[in-house]
């Protein structure tokens, strides 16, 4: 399948208008099948920049976008109205696409998933990196034995020091502000983690225990939140046949790193927030009775056309609709999306477990024979 030729349709609604909507809206537009039909944030003001940039429709409220009858709702809203919002569009008899997590609570995110699969609809979750071109070609290096059989990954999710940055002044494409407290409050693991779990669930299937310790390590006074939640999280994830370990801070320096090993070789990633990551092959060698990791890495090139590829915003060069637009093609082809069902809620059992600390055994799996690669993806 060639870039931008995706059998991808729907009429989208979208709740929330703020940082991450921004994001999302230029991604969705490199598909021409996706058609938002309108958008609700509960701030007027941001509702009118957000739909005057993009020249969207304003709805008047939740209800009356709803009224519209889109085929899906994209809830870009804050962390803790994730639950609220999407209980809302499932029962109006709309399908759900929505940001990390699913909710704060295993509980609230159960009973959701529960509501959609009652009333036969869909709720998938972001992060959507996973179908991207980095992702899938590393994916399909491991399933052609580039590396051996896999045995261990370390995969890190830092990103400096963030109450040095200057995110008092990071805006938008509509003039949004990075909303501070909020990413605090949520927690950098509950935001982060799922850009490298997901490829891990991909590749190696479900969790089955989560071990590990989380920490707040900053002062209030440096976030300015006010509360608990952990900076800082490392876990190693127990798969049926592989062992990871997954780190995320808002303190050490920037690290994106991926980093698989098997009994062959050593497969890389950079940056999980880049579609376009080089995927690379690092082999072993003897030299005189010593083993050598090459210092040369083999690059893993894709096999073809993937999907529309965004240019660097912000932090990263993803395409945010890649999630959505596979959604509506599984709707319209009458399958499961790979994103959605018991693979969401999966990925925020252990999300959640992760930002707890502690030794987890996990209650909530996955089909990993219904996780197929995308077309392209070899």
């Amino acid at each position: 399948m060639a870039a931008g030729e995706y059998r991808a349709t729907a009429r989208i609604g979208i709740v929330g208008a703020g940082y991450v909507a921004d994001l999302y809206m230029p991604s969705i537009r490199t598909f021409a099948g996706l058609d938002v039909i309108g958008v609700w944030d509960s701030d007027p003001d941001r509702l009118a920049a957000f739909a005057g940039h993009w020249r969207l429709d304003a709805a008047a409220g939740l209800d009356a976008l709803l009224a519209r009858r889109p085929g899906m709702i994209l809830n870009l809203t804050s962390p803790e109205a994730h639950a609220s919002v999407s209980r809302a569009a499932l029962e109006a008899g709309v399908h759900v696409w929505s940001e990390k997590p699913l909710a704060m609570t295993m509980a609230d995110a159960g009973a959701l998933a529960a509501l959609a699969a009652d009333r036969g609809l869909h709720l998938a979750s972001a992060p959507c990196s996973l179908l991207g071109r980095a992702a899938q070609t590393a994916w399909r290096a491991l399933r052609e034995g580039r590396i051996g059989r896999p045995r261990l990954a370390y995969a890190e999710l830092d990103d400096d020091f963030l109450p040095a940055a200057p995110h008092g002044r990071w805006r938008s494409a509509s003039g949004a502000a990075w909303p501070a407290a909020n990413e605090y409050r949520t927690g950098c693991t509950l935001e982060h983690a799922g850009y490298y779990l997901s490829w891990l669930m991909m590749m190696f299937g479900p969790v089955r225990r989560v071990a590990g310790g989380a920490a707040r390590v900053l002062d209030a006074a440096q976030t300015g939140a006010g509360h608990d939640t952990p900076d800082y999280a490392s876990a190693t994830l127990f798969f049926d046949d592989m062992t990871a370990r997954l780190t995320c801070s808002i303190v050490a320096p920037h690290d994106h790193g991926l980093r698989i090993f098997g009994d062959d070789g050593v497969l890389e990633v950079d940056e999980a927030w880049a579609n376009a990551a080089p995927v690379r092959i690092r082999k072993r060698h003897v030299v005189r009775r010593r083993l050598i990791n090459s210092p040369f890495a083999a690059r893993v090139r894709p096999i073809g056309p993937s999907h529309p590829m965004m240019g660097r915003r912000g932090a990263a060069s993803m395409n945010f609709a890649l999630g959505v637009a596979e959604m509506a093609q599984a709707i319209g082809e009458g399958r499961t999306p790979r994103l959605a069902g018991d693979f969401a809620l999966h990925l925020t059992e252990v999300s959640l477990a992760m930002q707890a600390g502690g030794d987890h055994r996990m209650t909530t799996s996955f089909d990993h024979g219904c996780m197929t690669p995308m077309d392209w993806g070899g």
